[in-house]
């Protein structure tokens, strides 16, 4: 790896550290020329995987389109980076699961869907109106609906699970 500072082709690894989910690695590096210290970041990257349009189209996968229109649904919502990059993350993985170099869209926007579920209502919903192309605002209230039942039966079931191990 090269230097940032002096462009020196020669760096050395001093620590390596791998994150809480084990996604990625850092590492501390320093410059054999200059003593330059600095961080690489090392992660997972999909390759070879071909997302199929709705139209027929075919795209390979691009992270940063992800990336965008996660942003998008969850702007103006509270989050923290590193939270954000473990639901990148978490939804990469599932893709990665998928047998084969092909997914269709459609399976990528219900990973997405699956995942912002938990992590954020509102954000849930903004991301299901432009996938799912709601139309009016029944549609809103349908999926708002099924959401509010999805979240009083899961309630209830952690209150099921928190009676029978003893309140813990």
């Amino acid at each position: 790896m090269r230097c940032p500072i002096c462009n020196h082709k020669d760096t050395k690894v001093i620590d390596s550290r791998m994150s809480s989910d084990g996604a990625s690695v850092r590492r501390r590096r320093e410059c054999d020329k200059c003593g330059f210290r600095f961080s690489t970041l090392e992660e997972v990257e999909l390759l070879d995987i071909t997302i199929i349009k709705r139209d027929g189209r075919r795209e390979n996968y691009v992270r940063e389109k992800l990336v965008r229109g996660l942003e998008k649904a969850l702007e103006k919502r509270p989050y923290t980076d590193e939270r954000f990059t473990q639901l990148v993350r978490k939804i990469e993985r599932d893709i990665q699961k998928k047998k084969g170099g092909q997914l269709t869209s459609e399976e990528v926007g219900e990973m997405v869907m699956k995942h912002l579920q938990r992590f954020d209502t509102v954000a849930y919903i903004r991301f299901a109106s432009v996938y799912r192309q709601f139309e009016d605002a029944k549609t809103f209230e349908t999926e708002l609906a099924k959401l509010s039942q999805k979240q009083t039966r899961s309630k209830e079931h952690q209150k099921k699970s928190s009676s029978k191990n003893g309140g813990i």
